[in-house]
């Protein structure tokens, strides 16, 4: 671009599939710019026959198109040189993603419109979504067609302007079948193809979500250039907090209406930890889990000490915008010493909303259960500490008070207020009750008061006893916590190993998803299970970024045997406690289970492969030993009785018996052809040489060794595209399907028609039959092996003899140069083979 002159700008209009209206609506929009004065030169557009498309031309100044020579055929392109001379304000160049034909100044039509972006021209121009080339597989795994010209996505990106031209994809078919979109003889094959509802309504999803994803760029970029930093809730997304208990059904179907509501996406979220949402069954999380699938959403299982934080950093991981969890079990007097996990995220929540849902389960806990559910927390400890410092203090002044009570009740005062504290803040809290508690009975309450001495020996036991007291009650509340707290680790220890477990008994693909669940509750950035072999160690399977390649490259390498390792990679510094190491272990030797596992089916499906290769070889021996023993039997009786001396016959009959000979050997040529054919597609010994051929040609070859053949009307255009395929295989495919249109469409009384079209990137040639057809749901074994057609009743049970694996072999040659063979019925009566292929490249 030439320094100083500003780049111009590119618009586009975005289509899911043909016949849209991108090139209508691009053209409405050139019109109105001409209308306002802009000097405005179509370039290049392709009407493909469509009047109205042709009608928006009028009015508009046409630049000429470029000739170009190629293999001694004249072909017109855009004319790049053209328009940058003519410089027009505003260039009209149609199909961004065509490929420009050899000798053209660039190879791609988005090159040509870069020149005019640089040279300060704006460019109206059209793209369907299955020319984008980060979309070009999505789209084969759609439509079965491989788009061959593909434009960048960068490209489309930079775009000043997306303009998403939608239709619904029954009313983009009707517009087909009335002729709007492509000529009639056109119509039927991609109504059948390409264009099936299906097919457009994934491709119309695929253009939806490509420009949300794009709206999402540019609102990124916008922010980044003026240094916008708060959060914009452009996208919702809800989190829902499962604990597993019974008000987790609850919760997730309330977590799913509002995400409904929002238009957003439903993840779920499980946090196992030594208390809170620990200490759920497996049933409970299974059950759980099934509602969440049925609902749509994700679930997910985090590990985390502290669960408020576990469930904001899970949410903010996965920018959610709002968090549902559900109201605390607690009781209110529970919630005074413990305000509970809601409560906290809530407070720490930030941007995130928080939703508090109820439920039937609310403050049903016991303040019991929930004291000893974690006695040694800050909390607790905090608690202690303060009664620690008023209860003896308590007991003093009321012993000061009232002076009459005997010292022995003042004694069993202390002694249940240190056991209070022992019970409520554990050993150091205890130990300063009893110090505190012996200090102020022998200050205010013991001969001589007011003074530290201690003049009776009874006294010292009592002070004694006393502090034994307090440490034994606080002991055993220390071991009971920490039995507690191994306990719960045992639980969620438990929860994870069953999980690991049914993973492995229940997944389609228990190893990988094994692998995730790993990394997905320790925080991993990649774990993989490595063996050892004759070569060194290889990965056996894995996931995640950089898995390691050898046991001594991991962060933690846990030994499953002394030739399999599940190797680690941690996400943060922070080490891995040793006592999470014990679940590690379990989860490796279920990897290697499922390993193993995953070896044996593939095992059990080459032993079911051979059977099922012998069955084949069964059924072959009994389908062809009438079929083997019938011409040969023709054969044999007519040559003795050529041979035989005392037999005089007329050259009549000799021809006759020799017509005989010659046909019987036919139909053993066609039997031993077949099956061969078919023994070389059941080991994979075809290998196509694909290349540029034409229907028209190879039709003709197929026709000419088939008897029968003037009842064939072939009608095949000579300009339809060449296609992608071996001639001589889709020869045999094309003379199996005509013969047994033949042998069974009945052409004595409607002849069998031949012919052919072209679509997008494919194209099709029809065989139709006026027979019988076939019977309802038999279409898909038509072209089984070993399947007479004659077999299905309506087709003729008297048919010619065959051993049935003519259309077998037809598709076995089809699927092996990337097309398809397929059955339907014609219409009045009848059926209809129809063979695709893919097209030849221009040039090719």
């Amino acid at each position: 671009m030439e320094h100083g002159r500003k780049r111009g700008e590119l618009r586009i209009y975005l289509g899911a599939a043909p016949g849209v209206g991108k090139t209508y609506a691009m053209l409405n929009e050139a019109h109105r710019r001409a209308g306002r004065g802009t000097d405005v030169v179509v370039g290049f557009v392709e009407d493909h026959g469509r009047p109205k498309t042709a009608a928006l031309l009028d009015g508009l100044e046409q630049l000429p198109r470029a000739t170009v020579t190629h293999r001694g055929v004249s072909l017109t392109e855009f004319d790049v040189d053209g328009m940058l001379e003519r410089a027009p304000e505003v260039a009209v160049v149609d199909e961004l993603a065509h490929t420009n034909a050899p000798g053209s100044r660039n190879d791609k039509r988005w090159k040509d419109v870069e020149e005019l972006l640089d040279a300060g021209i704006t460019v109206l121009s059209t793209v369907n979504v299955q020319h984008l080339e980060g979309l070009n597989d999505v789209v084969e795994t759609i439509t079965g067609v491989r788009q061959r010209e593909t434009v960048p996505d960068e490209v489309v990106r930079r775009a000043g302007q997306i303009e998403l031209v939608d239709i619904t994809p029954q009313a983009l078919r009707r517009r087909m079948a009335h002729g709007n979109v492509y000529p009639a003889e056109r119509v039927d094959a991609a109504l059948g193809n390409y264009f099936r509802t299906g097919n457009l309504t994934a491709l119309r999803e695929l253009a939806l979500l490509w420009l949300a994803d794009q709206v999402d760029v540019a609102l990124r970029r916008y922010r980044a250039e003026e240094q916008i930093t708060t959060t914009w809730e452009t996208r919702e997304r809800v989190v829902v907090a499962v604990t597993g208990g019974p008000e987790s059904e609850t919760l997730i179907r309330r977590a799913r209406r509002i995400a409904a509501r929002a238009g957003a996406e439903l993840q779920c979220v499980h946090v196992l930890r030594g208390d809170g949402l620990s200490g759920t069954s497996p049933r409970a999380l299974a059950k759980a889990r099934e509602v969440a699938d049925a609902l749509g959403a994700s679930f997910h299982t985090v590990v985390g000490d502290d669960v408020p934080e576990a469930l904001l950093e899970f949410a903010r991981a996965a920018d959610a915008t709002q968090l549902v969890v559900g109201t605390s079990r607690r009781s209110r007097w529970a919630r005074v010493l413990d305000e509970g996990i809601g409560a906290t995220t809530v407070q720490k929540s930030g941007s995130i909303d928080v939703h508090m849902v109820t439920h039937d389960e609310a403050g049903t806990r016991r303040l019991a259960k929930n004291l000893t559910r974690n006695p040694l927390s800050p909390g607790r400890q905090l608690w202690g500490w303060a009664l620690a410092a008023v209860l003896p203090s308590l007991v003093t002044v009321l012993g000061t008070a009232w002076s009459s009570v005997s010292l022995s009740t003042d004694v069993v005062g202390y002694f249940l207020a240190t056991i209070m504290v022992a019970l409520v803040g554990g050993m150091a809290p205890s130990i300063a009750a009893a110090l505190l508690a012996g200090g102020l009975l022998n200050f205010f309450l013991t001969e001589p008061r007011y003074t530290l001495l201690v003049a009776d020996p009874e006294n010292v036991v009592t002070l004694v006893g006393m502090m034994v007291v307090g440490v034994l009650v606080a002991f055993t509340v220390d071991r009971a916590a920490r039995l507690a707290e191994q306990a719960a680790r045992a639980g969620t220890e438990a929860a994870l190993l069953a999980s690991y477990a049914r993973t492995v008994l229940t997944h389609p693909d228990p190893l990988e998803r094994l692998l995730e669940k790993v990394a997905e509750n320790f925080n991993l950035t990649s774990v993989a299970l490595l063996e050892r072999t004759e070569g060194g160690w290889v990965v056996a399977a894995s996931i995640g970024t950089d898995p390691c390649l050898r046991p001594d490259e991991s962060d933690v390498d846990i030994e499953v045997t002394e030739d399999a390792h599940l190797s680690l990679r941690r996400a943060g510094e922070r080490p891995l406690p040793a006592a999470d190491r014990v679940v590690l272990e379990g989860a490796a030797g279920q990897a290697l289970l499922a390993l193993r596992q995953q070896r044996m089916a593939d095992d059990a499906r080459e032993a079911q492969r051979r059977a099922d290769a012998n069955e084949l070889r069964t059924a072959l021996l009994s389908a062809v030993g009438h079929d083997l023993r019938t011409p040969l039997a023709s054969i044999k009786a007519s040559v003795s009785s050529l041979r035989a001396p005392d037999l005089r016959l007329s050259p009549d009959d000799t021809a006759e018996l020799l017509a005989g000979v010659e046909e019987s050997a036919d139909r053993l040529t066609e039997l031993v052809d077949n099956l061969l054919d078919s023994s070389r597609l059941a080991t994979g010994a075809v290998s196509p040489r694909l290349a540029p051929v034409g229907y028209d040609e190879v039709v003709a070859r197929a026709l000419a060794g088939l008897d029968g053949r003037h009842l064939v009307d072939v009608d095949i255009s000579e300009n339809l595209p060449r296609v992608r395929a071996d001639a001589g295989l889709l020869e045999r495919v094309v003379a199996n399907v005509v013969q047994n249109a033949l042998k069974y469409g009945r052409p004595e009384e409607s002849r069998v028609r031949v012919g052919a079209s072209a679509h997008a990137a494919r194209v099709e040639l029809r065989v139709v039959d006026h027979g019988p057809g076939l019977p309802a749901g038999a279409a898909d074994t038509a072209f089984a092996p070993f399947e007479r057609l004659g077999e299905h009743g309506e087709r003729g049970d008297s048919g010619p003899a065959g051993v049935g694996l003519g259309l077998n072999v037809a598709q076995g040659f089809a699927d092996a140069m990337k097309g398809t063979i397929r059955a339907e019925d014609t219409p009045g009566g009848g059926l209809t083979i129809v063979v695709s292929l893919p097209a030849a490249e221009q040039g090719e």
